[in-house]
């Protein structure tokens, strides 16, 4: 966990802290400094625990606290927000007989962490989301190790009811990584193709995909997107980052291709970056990558172009670099916004 704090407000509490401090050396210790008796490795505060808790909650990935659930749940209650921003919150018991994940157990992490530290000190974690119960597929957790995204989460919570009350579900992967399960649960089924799964008896739907998918069955679906595509661009040094942001959009439009797939932006290695294509990254918040002309030339595109190569030293730029750094095939051949952009975009295989 990123930033992990503890905090202790018994004596017993302080002695567990500092036993978690030696097998997390990485974790901050809190506690009242009434209770300071020199013990180093402890932060001892002065301002009541009611203001240090509101601290620690907004300033930490996980908090662990060494007190009573019900004082606990008090305290942080007027704070909570959702799940998607909220921390980790466990409580352990001032015996350490329990490891309890209270808050944010699956998106913020709290019932692994709970696990991993009840192993440890050797008391019993205490697991109460459904999908763990249950043994089955957390759905808002699938693929999260690679970083996929989810398209809309409102489907989340109906789809996760399908799914623990052990209702037919149906999978259909077309991109990102295979092993994002070890083994499936007997209601899950894979689909070797979208239609096959309109057709099936699914109550719902994970797909996998870098494709719009129609609503009739996006809306009994969770839809989740590898960073799967990359766009390869070719542009001159003043086209703007709303022409190639424009260009992208048609493209993605056309195709029938989802923006949340996209894993980079990449063009050909110039004297100097072109800023439109900088500006659009940092924007999208995706990352962008240049290509040297020797190593575009080396690549076999299907639209090269005589012109192409006189200006910049090689015959295709955006369908070589898309097909070059996806290390994949290319999907979106060149697609021309003259006189100054082309767009073309490969898809990675995993």
């Amino acid at each position: 966990m990123e930033k992990t704090s503890v905090l202790a407000i018994t004596k017993n509490g302080i002695n567990i802290g500092e036993n978690l401090k030696r097998l997390f050396p990485e974790w901050s210790i809190f506690s009242p400094s009434k209770l300071s008796n020199g013990q180093n490795g402890i932060i001892w505060y002065s301002e009541p625990t009611t203001e240090k808790i509101v601290e620690l909650f907004k300033n930490n990935n996980a908090l662990i606290c060494i007190f009573s659930l019900g004082a606990v749940i008090r305290l942080i209650a007027p704070y909570l927000k959702d799940k998607k921003t909220d921390p980790a919150i466990i409580v352990i018991d001032d015996k350490m007989n329990f490891v309890i994940s209270v808050l944010s157990g699956h998106i913020g992490g709290a019932n692994e962490l709970a696990e991993e530290i009840a192993d440890k000190i050797g008391a019993l974690p205490v697991i109460t989301t459904a999908a763990d119960v249950n043994k089955t597929i957390a759905v808002d957790l699938v693929g999260r190790e690679f970083n996929w995204k989810i398209d809309d989460d409102s489907t989340v919570t109906k789809i996760s009811a399908h799914m623990v009350n052990e209702e037919p579900i149906g999978v259909f992967q077309e991109v990102g990584e295979k092993n994002w399960y070890k083994k499936l649960p007997k209601n899950v089924s894979i689909y070797e193709n979208i239609e096959d799964l309109k057709k099936s008896n699914s109550k719902a739907h994970l797909i996998i995909s870098d494709k719009v998918i129609d609503e009739e069955i996006s809306k009994e679906s969770v839809i989740y997107r590898p960073s799967s595509l990359v766009i390869g661009i070719g542009l001159h040094w003043d086209t703007t980052k709303e022409t190639i942001r424009e260009g992208i959009e048609f493209c993605l439009d056309k195709f029938k291709l989802s923006s949340k797939s996209i894993a980079k932006l990449v063009s050909i290695k110039k004297p100097e970056d072109v800023q439109g294509l900088i500006d659009l990254g940092k924007e999208m918040k995706i990352p962008v990558e240049y290509v040297n002309r020797e190593d575009l030339a080396e690549i076999s595109a299907p639209n090269p172009s005589e012109t192409v190569k006189a200006f910049e030293g090689t015959a295709s730029v955006s369908e070589a670099a898309a097909i070059k750094v996806s290390g994949g095939e290319l999907i979106v051949e060149k697609q021309k916004f003259p006189p100054n952009l082309t767009i073309a975009i490969a898809r990675i295989l995993n």
